[in-house]
């Protein structure tokens, strides 16, 4: 009982009585039994943590601890520092893993050493009904490939938290998540992108994801649209920084009002906007898109966001000779 585990598994939790017994269960039940699951209440009011304990009582591997009101930051933090595998895996209160989900994702990185990091695909099964959501799922559960990762790490999240799994190495190196005005998840995984942290995904499903409304990316302002962009904008000007051969200067596609602020939190890191690509010209900062000449020699971001956009400028550059990573970079 004292030999470490080959997996911890990080579970946080706050007034989740609804669905914390699946949630664990899940975990409990796993085809892969070598593992921890360390249950973190962040001061529930409700039956929660009552709950919990009665895993504890029945199955050694569940610790429960209870820690001081400070967020999911604070509590997830905490459970790397009582974390003990191999392997590190996260979990939410609200979702419930597939059970082999540990199996697999321990049997990928075992094979592939090259690899810190797993996610796999996940199913939306609802709480609300949210179009936008589910289509980031449908595009989340596109890209698995390590290399599909690192193209479109700046288009948003390409992973699902609750389903990753990391090397505890990456945690002692790095440390943990950064409680900020950001989303930290986003944050930890931009980080270990800037520091060369290969990815990838099992090509199965993994997790049953749900959005209920008391869901945090709901309700907190640091997991808000300005909230991704800004801390974006920090890791997207270190990424410039080493790989523009114009730096500091980029050309943004994207015209609008939205594309413009989005695009002008890079001035805080140095980056200078030289100019912007649209579907008109409506100033003299403002370069037809179809000009293609204007911009030969510009390294372009792109900042438009509109649901298809992203595929027709990504093959509108690819037809002109641009190289994605080499001349341009989709940021949204």
């Amino acid at each position: 009982m004292n030999d470490p585990p080959i997996v911890s598994v990080i579970l946080p939790f706050y007034n989740s009585e609804k669905t914390l017994e699946n949630a664990i269960q899940s975990i409990v039940n796993q085809s892969f039994k070598d593992l921890e699951i360390i249950l973190i209440d962040n001061s529930s009011t409700d039956s929660s943590q009552e709950i919990a304990r009665k895993f504890c009582e029945f199955d050694p591997r569940a610790k429960l601890f209870s820690v001081e009101k400070r967020g999911v930051v604070y509590a997830a933090n905490k459970g790397l520092e009582k974390a003990r595998g191999k392997y590190i895996a996260r979990m939410d209160a609200d979702d419930v893993s597939v059970l082999s989900r540990i199996e697999k994702q321990v049997h990928f990185l075992e094979e592939r050493k090259d690899i810190g990091l797993v996610s796999g695909l996940v199913i939306y099964i609802g709480g609300t009904s949210n179009e936008g959501f589910s289509k980031y799922v449908d595009w989340s559960n596109r890209i698995i490939a390590t290399e599909d990762i690192y193209k479109n790490q700046f288009v948003e999240y390409p992973l699902v938290n609750p389903s990753i799994m990391f090397r505890r190495e990456l945690y002692e190196r790095y440390g943990g998540y950064v409680d900020g005005d950001f989303p930290e998840d986003y944050e930890f995984f931009l980080l270990l992108q800037s520091e060369g942290v290969k990815m990838a995904k099992v090509d199965s499903l993994v997790l049953e994801w749900s959005d209920f409304p008391n869901r945090l990316s709901r309700t907190n302002d640091k997991y808000s649209q300005d909230a991704f962009f800004k801390i974006k904008a920090k890791y997207l000007a270190k990424w410039l920084k080493k790989n523009n051969p114009n730096h500091p200067e980029v050309v943004i596609w994207g015209g609008g009002k939205l594309s413009r602020k989005r695009s002008a939190f890079l001035k805080d890191h140095g980056i200078i906007i030289k100019a912007f690509v649209d579907v008109k010209k409506d100033n003299s900062s403002t370069i037809y898109y179809k000009n293609i000449y204007s911009f030969k020699n510009s390294f372009i971001l792109s900042f438009v966001s509109n649901r298809g956009a992203r595929d027709e400028i990504r093959h509108f550059l690819n037809q002109n000779g641009f190289k994605e990573l080499i001349d341009y970079l989709i940021c949204a």
